[in-house]
C-alpha cells in the first residue's frame, strides 16, 4: 500500500543526519547498532553502502548492505531500521524490497544473507515474508537467514 510512497537513497550530504537522528523503539535498540555507527563503519569499510529510507519525502529510515560477497558465499545485508514513529505501516518491508531490487543489480550475486538475533520476531517476520530461509547458520548471537536472488 505504502510501496509508491517509499523510496531509497543513497546517503549523501543531505540526509547522513536526518539518518543518525532517528530511532528504534527502546525494546528493539538491543537488537541494532545506532545508524551512526553504521554510517561510520561505512566509512572505513568502502564495501558497504549505505542508503537513507524516504517516506513522502521525509527520512524515516535507515539500511546498508554489502557490495561484495562475504559468509555463506552471499552478499550480506548489514542494516535496515524503520524510526519508531513510522513503523508497523510496511516502510521496512517495501525498502527492503527496494534494497533487494539494488542489490541484484551487482554482477555475480547469487544470494542474499541477514542476521539477526532469533529474538527479533519483527526480523523474523519480515525476512521470512520476502522469502529468506533459515538453513540453520548460526554466527554468535545471531541467526543467517538466505534468499537467493534468482527466486
Amino acid at each position: 500500500m505504502y510501496l509508491d510512497h517509499v523510496k531509497i537513497e543513497e546517503l549523501n550530504a543531505e540526509n547522513w543526519y536526518d539518518c543518525c537522528r532517528l530511532e528504534v523503539e527502546p525494546s528493539q535498540s538491543k537488537y541494532i547498532e545506532s545508524n551512526a555507527v553504521s554510517i561510520a563503519q561505512s566509512k572505513f569499510e568502502p564495501t558497504l553502502i549505505p542508503y537513507a529510507i524516504y517516506f513522502e519525502e521525509k527520512v524515516v529510515g535507515f539500511l546498508m548492505y554489502n557490495s561484495v560477497q562475504e559468509e555463506l558465499e552471499g552478499h550480506w545485508i548489514y542494516r535496515i531500521m524503520v524510526d519508531k514513529d513510522y513503523q508497523g505501516k510496511g516502510i521496512g518491508k517495501a525498502a527492503t524490497k527496494l534494497m533487494i531490487s539494488e542489490m541484484a543489480k551487482q554482477p555475480n550475486i547469487k544470494k542474499l544473507v541477514v542476521g539477526y538475533h532469533p529474538e527479533n520476531k519483527g526480523a523474523h517476520n519480515l525476512y521470512a515474508s520476502l522469502g529468506f530461509i533459515d538453513y540453520g547458520d548460526r554466527f554468535g548471537k545471531e541467526m543467517a537467514v538466505v534468499k537467493n536472488v534468482n527466486e
